[in-house]
């Protein structure tokens, strides 16, 4: 069953619309997040050297992933756009099409980041110890690339379908089976060997090759139309150059991130050592907890954009962009006042043996992160206004500012220059994301008044 019908999406209540849409997709978000945290909670066992590792290497590993968000957002965006017009012919191509391109790419990627891994870490830290960890953690990692390829470009599919139920389903089953095998790889349990990093690294790997196989099966039995036909498994040149066209911008957009993150990651290693990065890692967990709601409304805000210009119905995609804006930003805005009153028992909830400089670290990061939520909700749901309308280009220089122009620079000079310790680049995190949400905002309101949005629909109308 659909969340809402086609007829809501472009005719039905925006609020409505954008929460029942965006209810399964913050349920998959908690899913994916819940990947890390149980991960987290299991590598916490073998030291802050370990959690350090893992925080290093996912940075690192996300280097790997980065060009697969070409074909996640192309799929999502090109789908919406083509539901909207109620061309479902052309919709069902999308999603087959951008997955057969991201496994490939992929496959490739992967096997790069297992060969490179060791002297890519080396360069962010002179700890043999943790560099050691973190190739470990990566080599395994490495198998994940390619099931991520598969199941997320798939789901984006679902998404852009307005079926956002299908992700929710492919997501619990590979948090379940990550939640099943974490404890018996990392620590050894019963018959199976005890592997730590390698171990969290291949229970998560198993976990999305679970969620893949289930993703196809629900696409063999079709829903709602989005199903497998001999037409969409086809490959299709001009399908592929629309996936790719909206799609370059948001892997250029995270490649800037997380390059981006790798320099912070060298700028807290250096003024931190391992307990700064551990805060620096810790932080970043619990943040991406807090950012579930936001992304989950701003997939839906996505799609709803989408379909909406693909309907010839800009005003409503304006309206859904400024109602998730709202909604986002007030939600996010009340994690961080908790976040901000208890942000020790929220770093034992995560590592429950962290002390000392670690924990102090850690609490002063959370207390700097809270200050700036209301301003990521306001950046991701400006930005899925945009990429629902296909103009991916603005969230790219928007995030590269926001990461180059302003947290590199604030965190190198605050703490390397003037040596103020690590609330430097703790602080440099917040400063560049509410300076980040208000260009957007200006931005997006310039740009419909404009007409953007009306360009838009006739691309969108011209691509049918």
């Amino acid at each position: 069953m659909r969340d809402v019908s086609p007829s809501e999406i472009v005719d039905g209540p925006i609020p409505r619309v954008l929460v029942v849409l965006a209810a399964p997709l913050v349920a998959q978000h908690f899913a994916l997040v819940a990947q890390s945290v149980i991960d987290l909670f299991w590598v916490g066992r073998l030291g802050e050297t370990a959690v350090a590792a893992v925080g290093l290497s996912t940075v690192v590993g996300a280097l790997a992933v980065v060009p697969l968000y070409t074909f996640f957002t192309g799929a999502q965006v090109v789908t919406a756009q083509r539901v909207g017009a109620d061309d479902l012919v052309a919709a069902r191509r999308v999603p087959f099409t951008a997955a057969a391109m991201a496994v490939c790419v992929g496959a490739v990627g992967g096997v790069l980041m297992a060969v490179f891994a060791e002297p890519i870490l080396g360069l962010f830290s002179g700890d043999d110890q943790l560099v050691a960890f973190g190739a470990n953690y990566l080599a395994a990692y490495a198998f994940s690339v390619v099931a991520v390829a598969a199941s997320d470009t798939l789901e984006n599919g679902f998404t852009g379908w307005g079926d956002t139920r299908a992700a929710l389903y492919v997501n619990l089953t590979a948090i379940a089976v990550n939640l099943v095998f974490d404890p018996l790889l990392i620590l050894g349990v019963g018959p199976f060997p005890r592997l730590e990093l390698f171990g969290a690294a291949l229970a998560t790997a198993i976990g999305y090759g679970a969620g893949t196989l289930l993703a196809l099966v629900l696409l063999v039995r079709g829903r709602q139309g989005f199903t497998v036909t001999l037409d969409a498994v086809r490959p299709r040149l001009d399908t592929a150059r629309e996936v790719v066209a909206v799609g370059v911008p948001v892997s250029g957009q995270n490649l800037g991130r997380q390059g981006a993150r790798l320099g912070m990651v060298g700028i807290v290693s250096t003024v931190g050592g391992p307990a700064g990065l551990a805060a620096y890692h810790i932080g970043a967990q619990v943040a991406t907890v807090a950012f579930v709601p936001a992304q989950g409304v701003a997939g839906a805000a996505t799609s709803v954009v989408g379909q909406n210009l693909g309907a010839d119905q800009p005003s409503r995609a304006e309206y859904a962009t400024w109602v998730a804006v709202a909604i986002a930003a007030v939600g996010l805005g009340l994690f961080g006042v908790v976040q901000w009153f208890v942000p020790g028992p929220l770093a034992h909830l995560f590592v429950p043996d962290i002390s000392g400089a670690a924990l102090s670290h850690t609490i002063l990061y959370l207390q700097i992160l809270a200050v700036g939520y209301p301003a990521l909700g306001v950046i991701y749901t400006v930005e899925a206004g945009f990429n629902g309308a296909g103009r991916t280009s603005v969230s790219m220089y928007s995030t590269l500012c926001q990461y180059w122009l302003v947290r590199l620079p604030v965190a190198a000079v605050g703490g390397l220059v003037l040596a103020a310790g690590v609330a430097a680049p703790f602080w440099a995190v917040t400063l560049s994301n509410v300076v980040a949400a208000a260009w957007l905002v200006a931005y997006f309101y310039h740009s419909t008044e404009r007409g953007m949005l009306d360009r838009a629909t006739e691309s969108a109308s011209a691509a049918d």
